[in-house]
């Protein structure tokens, strides 16, 4: 029996920490097991039972794959000139990389920006094998193998989090509508040096760096 691959990612809005890129193996015949587990969109699902699932999920034996990507190279992208060679395209490199890596003849991916496309094309030209590439918008919540890769995602991105507080002091979540996150940001901005956890590139920090330095 064939295997499917799902992939979805974590953080792409944040201002502080990685983004996390996720990859499941999954065999046709687990699909109804993880619907019946209650595999959903992250997004849907308390901190606490993403933490069970993921613990469940694992323990399964699926294989995954993990890549999280630094603030450094974010902002490398971010800051191209060219529309499709920014932060879309550096998804593209590792989703392809994360699929490369995991068996499975369909590959379905959680798209990323309004021309699926171009992100197509970017990913389908990485690929090292023959696979049937699906990319839709609202994936994590259509295909349960992408729910499950949208979860470890999720998870793995809280404890980055968590570790990168315990070194750095609480910043709240790392996104820009958080309050706790913008007054890391200004603390940091008036000590004159952002530590290498922040996306420089993100306007947020740009107008911060504006008003406060």
């Amino acid at each position: 029996m064939t295997n499917i691959i799902g992939i979805d990612e974590a953080g792409r809005g944040c201002v502080i920490g990685p983004l996390v890129i996720a990859g499941v193996s999954v065999n046709r015949g687990m699909i109804s097991w993880l619907i019946s587990i209650g595999v959903r969109d992250s997004k849907r699902l308390t901190r606490e039972r993403r933490e069970e699932l993921y613990d469940e999920i694992i323990s399964s034996g699926i294989k995954y794959v993990v890549e999280k990507i630094p603030p450094s190279k974010i902002d490398v992208y971010v800051r191209r000139k060219v529309k499709y060679e920014k932060l879309n395209k550096l998804e593209a490199i590792y989703m392809a990389e994360v699929i490369n890596r995991l068996d499975g003849d369909v590959a379905i991916i959680d798209a990323c920006g309004s021309n699926i496309n171009v992100f197509y094309d970017q990913v389908e030209r990485r690929l090292r094998k023959k696979v049937r590439l699906i990319i839709a918008h609202k994936a994590d919540s259509l295909y349960p193998a992408v729910s499950t890769a949208s979860i470890i995602a999720k998870v793995e991105r809280d404890r980055e989090i968590e570790a990168l507080k315990d070194k750095y002091g609480d910043f709240g979540s790392g996104y820009p509508s958080d309050r706790r996150t913008i007054e890391f940001i200004k603390s940091k901005v008036r000590e004159g040096k952002l530590p290498p956890i922040i996306r420089k590139s993100w306007r947020t920090v740009r107008e911060l760096k504006i008003r406060f330095s």
